[in-house]
């Protein structure tokens, strides 16, 4: 998978035409998997390029002028499980208050059109644009390229998301998350010594996790 990172000013136009989905992605869950795989469909049918729109660093912490935000997934891991579920374009968007400040009609002729979108797909509830004022309807109104809008993805009578996620991990409920995931949930790190406190307490050794980014914890 080619994966590539681009800002305000550095828009790179695809040789080929894109069906792309769009969004932050943390987790990949299966709400999002559903946006991947009608990109995915779509490219198929119209002998596109299947990509996936994204934002690095998380808009919410520079927006808030936060640090050290805990996320479901790294980008690497992101890009990881992208690669598996078929996507062939990784497409980073460098995200600043200047993009931020973008109205909708200036990211939709200075980012979307540029790219050389052949669909876009993206959530029903998907927002764009200086304080999020465009919408799925404002998308529509364009002619340049095609927009397929994906309905909200449910589990248990309740929408599939990023935050319901982190709340059902930070509360230990492991099994719900691996349902709204589609998968288990997991940290990566490297294992380092700790206090024997495992095998001096408990009476069985345990492993000590020094985690390699800010994860959610259990």
């Amino acid at each position: 998978m080619e994966v590539i990172r681009m800002g305000i000013g550095s828009i790179q136009s695809s040789p080929v035409p894109l069906s792309a989905c769009i969004g932050y992605f943390d987790g990949l869950h299966l709400g999002h998997q559903q946006l991947v795989a009608n990109a995915i469909a779509a490219a198929k049918d119209h002998h596109c390029q299947s990509a996936l729109i994204t934002f690095d660093p998380d808009p919410w912490a520079v927006l808030k002028d936060l640090q050290d935000i805990d996320h479901l997934t790294t980008m690497a891991e992101r890009i990881e499980l992208g690669a598996k579920l078929g996507i062939e374009k990784w497409i980073i968007l460098e995200f600043s208050k200047e993009l931020a400040a973008l109205t909708p009609e200036a990211f939709l002729n200075q980012i979307l059109i540029p790219l050389n979108l052949h669909t876009l797909v993206c959530g029903f509830d998907y927002h764009y644009g200086c304080r999020g004022q465009g919408n799925v309807d404002t998308l529509k109104k364009q002619s340049i390229f095609d927009v397929k809008v994906v309905a909200e993805v449910d589990y248990a009578g309740e929408k599939i998301s990023s935050t319901r996620i982190e709340k059902a991990i930070s509360e230990g409920d492991m099994a719900l998350s691996e349902k709204l995931l589609g998968r288990p949930y997991s940290l990566h790190g490297s294992v380092v010594r700790g206090n024997h406190v495992g095998t001096n307490v408990l009476g069985f050794p345990t492993a000590n996790l020094a985690l390699s980014d800010h994860y959610v914890i259990p």
